[in-house]
């Protein structure tokens, strides 16, 4: 148990594990998002179509069920995608900090001073 406790704690598998368990939570939020708050308004706009019905029956199989493609719920998967990576690209960027750029190590700042006194006994 040890063991276990000290890879949670060294690693980030918690951090992880804390993720993918708010991003399923952002997900069904966002998927709420789209489809009763977004959606309705575009559809009302263009002419009250409900996206979500919006589908090509391409005929009926062995058993007399319709075989459709569902155009609607793709557009809004799509959609719910694109909201998802934004609000991840927005999360990310304003937690994960670039470090800045490292000055030069000793071994370099010894090799710029050795290069530049070659430099001034050639000239």
């Amino acid at each position: 148990m040890g063991g276990f406790r000290e890879f949670l704690t060294k690693s980030n598998a918690l951090a992880l594990a804390i993720g993918v368990i708010l991003g399923g939570a952002l997900g069904s939020v966002v998927n709420s998002l789209v489809n009763d708050i977004l959606m309705p308004p575009i559809g009302w706009a263009l002419g009250g179509v409900d996206f979500a019905s919006i589908q090509t029956v391409l005929g009926t199989d062995s058993n007399g069920q319709q075989v459709v493609i569902s155009w609607g719920l793709f557009i809004n998967a799509i959609i719910v995608f694109v909201i998802v990576a934004l609000v991840v690209y927005l999360i990310a960027k304003m937690f994960i900090k670039e470090a800045p750029p490292a000055g030069p190590t000793a071994e370099e700042t010894l090799l710029t001073e050795i290069r530049d006194e070659l430099r001034k006994r050639a000239v």
